[in-house]
C-alpha cells in the first residue's frame, strides 16, 4: 500500500521519528485524560450526573481551543518550540497529577474544572507547535506526506490512549485518579521524548521573530478579522454556507452525544461500569462510522460534489436519527452512532473541500482558525442547549424530533443554495 510505504520512507528520517514518537505520546495521554475527565463526570458511582455536569466537562474541553487557539502560534514563533514540548508535557503531567489528587479527596467541582481546564488549555499549544515543527524536520519534497500521516497518526493514538483508559477504569483500577495518572505518566513521558531532539533544532529561527509581543498579538486580531471578511464575500457564499452548515451539523452532534451520555449512565443500564463499557462501544461505532466517511466521501464528493454531499449527509442525518434514536434502545442507538458518525465526518470532509477551493490561498490559515472556533462553539453550545431540555435519564423525544428537522432543515437550504 502507498501509505505503508509512505510511512516507511519518512521513519527512515531520525528527526521525524523523534517527532512523531512526541505527538504520539502526546495525544495518547490526552485521549487517556479525557476519557477520565468524562468517567469521573459522568460515571461515578457517589456523583448524580446531570446534563450541566456533562456541558461544563464539554466546555472544558474544547473553549481552550477556541479561545487560544487563534492566538498560539504568534507565541509559538516566539518561543523555541522543543521548549514547549518539554515544558508544556512537563506542565500537564503536574497539573494532571494535581487533578488525580482532587477527585481523591473530592473536592467542589468548580476546584476539579479549573485544574482541568488548565490541563487542556496547554493542549492547544503543544499540538500547534508539533504541526509548525514539522517542516524542521522533514524536507520539501516529503512535506505532503507527513502532514498528511503525521496527524492521522496522533489521532489515532488519541483513540488508542481511549480505549486503554476503559480497559484500565474497567478491569485494572476501578478509579479515576488511577487514570489521571496514567495520562499524567504519558505526559512526562512525551516531555522526556523531546529531550532527544536538541533545543534550537525545531526552530522559530530568533531573527525572523517580531520584536514587540503586543503588536503580533493586535495584529492577529486584525488578521482573522479579515479572514472573516474574505469569507463572507459575494464571491465565497458557497464556502460560508458550507461553513454555516457544517457548524450546524456539528452542534446537532453535540446535542446527540451529552443525550447518548446521559442514556449510557441511567437509562440503558442501571450499573456506572456497565454505562461506561457501552459508551466506549458507542464512541468506538462512531470512530469507525468516521473511518468509513474517510473512504466513501472522496468517490461521493467527486461524482456528486461537495456541496451535494453535504446535502445527502444531512438529509441522512435528518431520517435515520429519528428512526434509530426514538425506541432509545442499545441496538439502534449503536448504528445510529455510526451513521451520525460517518455523516458528520463526510459534511466535514467535504466543507474542508469547499472552503480550501474557494478561499484565496493567502486567507485559508486565518479561516480555517474561524473555522476551528466556530466547530468548537458550536459542540459547546449544544451541550449547554442539551443540559436544559434532557431530563435525568436523557430520554427527550423533543430533543431528537428537534434535531431531525434541523437536519432537514440543513439539507434543504444547501440544496436550495446548490440550486441558485
Amino acid at each position: 500500500m502507498s501509505v505503508v510505504r509512505d510511512l516507511r520512507v519518512l521513519l527512515r528520517l531520525g528527526n521525524f521519528r523523534r517527532l512523531l514518537a512526541v505527538r504520539l505520546l502526546s495525544q495518547g495521554a490526552d485521549g487517556v485524560y479525557q476519557i477520565a475527565l468524562a468517567a469521573y463526570v459522568v460515571f461515578s458511582p457517589e456523583k448524580q450526573t446531570s446534563a450541566t455536569a456533562i456541558a461544563s466537562a464539554m466546555a472544558v474541553l474544547l473553549l481552550p481551543y477556541s479561545l487560544v487557539g487563534p492566538f498560539a502560534g504568534v507565541l509559538l514563533d516566539r518561543w523555541r518550540r522543543r521548549q514547549v514540548f518539554l515544558y508544556g508535557n512537563l506542565a500537564r503531567a503536574l497539573m494532571a497529577s494535581a487533578t488525580a489528587v482532587l477527585i481523591i479527596a473530592h473536592v467542589p467541582d468548580w476546584l476539579f474544572y479549573v485544574s482541568a481546564l488548565c490541563v487542556t488549555a496547554v493542549n492547544r499549544f503543544v499540538l500547534s507547535g508539533l504541526s509548525a515543527a514539522l517542516p524542521r524536520v522533514v524536507d520539501t519534497e516529503r512535506l505532503v506526506i507527513a502532514n498528511s500521516l503525521s496527524p492521522t497518526a496522533g489521532t489515532l493514538a488519541a483513540i488508542a490512549g481511549g480505549g486503554l483508559a476503559f480497559v484500565v477504569r474497567l478491569t485494572v483500577a476501578d478509579s479515576d485518579a488511577a487514570v489521571v495518572l496514567l495520562g499524567a505518566g504519558l505526559y512526562l513521558c512525551g516531555a522526556l521524548a523531546s529531550l532527544r531532539m536538541a533545543p534550537d533544532l525545531l526552530g522559530p529561527d530568533q531573527e525572523l521573530v517580531r520584536p514587540r509581543l503586543a503588536t503580533a498579538l493586535a495584529g492577529t486580531a486584525r488578521d482573522l478579522a479579515a479572514g472573516v471578511r474574505h469569507l463572507v464575500a459575494p464571491a465565497r457564499r458557497e464556502a460560508a454556507r458550507a461553513l454555516a452548515a457544517m457548524s450546524v451539523m456539528r452542534f446537532c452532534y453535540g446535542a446527540l452525544l451529552v443525550m447518548l451520555l446521559m442514556l449510557c449512565r441511567y437509562s440503558l443500564t442501571s450499573d456506572p461500569d456497565a454505562g461506561l463499557a457501552l459508551l466506549g462501544l458507542a464512541l468506538g461505532v462512531s470512530g469507525a462510522g468516521f473511518f468509513a466517511a474517510a473512504v466513501v466521501t472522496p468517490g461521493a464528493a467527486g461524482r456528486l460534489g461537495p456541496g451535494r454531499w453535504i446535502v445527502v449527509c444531512a438529509g441522512t442525518a435528518a431520517v435515520l436519527e429519528p428512526a434509530l434514536g426514538l425506541p432509545f434502545a442499545t441496538g439502534p442507538l449503536l448504528v445510529g452512532s455510526f451513521f451520525l458518525g460517518l455523516t458528520t465526518q463526510g459534511a466535514k470532509i467535504a466543507t474542508d473541500t469547499i472552503v480550501q477551493s474557494a478561499v484565496d490561498d493567502g486567507f485559508r490559515g486565518r479561516i480555517f482558525s474561524v473555522y476551528d472556533v466556530l466547530f468548537n462553539i458550536a459542540f459547546v453550545g449544544a451541550a449547554a442547549v442539551a443540559a436544559l431540555v434532557l431530563p435525568p435519564d436523557g430520554r427527550s423525544v423533543p430533543l431528537v424530533i428537534a434535531v431531525a428537522v434541523v437536519y432537514a432543515a440543513v439539507a434543504v437550504a444547501m440544496a436550495r443554495f446548490r440550486r441558485q
